[in-house]
């Protein structure tokens, strides 16, 4: 479910807002997440935290700590579906709550993975929106498209006191950097919970995907998951 806040009803028409709505809407990814998986040599997983209040209600989220919805907590336990059976060693969330608690359901299902510490990692929090944060998308959109686009999808466009996709990518490759020979090394299988401009930065570091594509990769609320073998 998502919130609409009337006051933008009296401001633009009913057709501005419904366009604004169905251009910030998740939409249902045509392309299937990368899903490379190994008995033998390590698999890591990543997948984005659930829906949150800020999502329902379109508002540009970044560093700030907004609770999952029942929607978002729903997701989180149809991912436990698809993550049960999984053999799995090591859970990493980014420190913000919505992260963790996405984490602690997605796994709550995998018998041999539920009990393990949780533990948290900066560099793969979410983008920092900076002046922007708590700020609607909705009325960014309405107000300019253009700019609302850029601040979404550009990938070295940084909002005032904020950050860059190119930036989250930057310290999200150096999280890889080390926890790939970490895998290698004792030979295990990590889950990651975390966000969707984080997860850009690991379809970057393992796809090797261009800066376009980057910006403009998709990866639904909870509900699925990305997989890599650390070769």
């Amino acid at each position: 479910m998502v919130y609409i806040d009337p006051a933008l009803y009296r401001k633009y028409s009913k057709a501005e807002v419904e366009k604004a709505v169905e251009f910030l809407s998740y939409k249902t990814i045509k392309e299937e997440l990368p899903k490379k998986e190994s008995h033998v040599k390590p698999t890591l997983y990543i997948f984005r935290h659930g829906q949150t209040e800020d999502n329902a209600k379109f508002i540009f989220s970044g560093w700030r700590d907004p609770e999952l919805t029942m929607q978002g907590k729903l997701d989180a336990l149809e991912l436990a579906d698809l993550l049960k059976d999984k053999k799995i060693q090591m859970l990493i969330a980014s420190p913000q709550k919505r992260a963790i608690e996405t984490m602690r359901l997605a796994i709550s299902k995998n018998k041999n993975a539920k009990d393990l510490e949780i533990h948290t990692e900066e560099r793969i929090k979410e983008r920092s929106y900076g002046d922007y944060q708590g700020k609607s998308k909705l009325e960014v959109y309405l107000e300019d498209a253009e700019m609302a686009h850029k601040l979404r999808r550009e990938f070295k466009t940084q909002p005032p006191h904020g950050e860059s996709i190119e930036m989250v990518c930057k310290r999200v490759g150096d999280f890889c950097k080390e926890i790939v020979p970490l895998m290698k090394k004792n030979n295990i299988n990590v889950a990651i919970s975390c966000h969707g401009n984080s997860i850009r930065g690991f379809r970057k570091y393992f796809e090797n995907l261009d800066d376009i594509t980057t910006a403009n990769a998709e990866t639904p609320l909870g509900k699925d998951y990305l997989a890599y073998v650390i070769e």
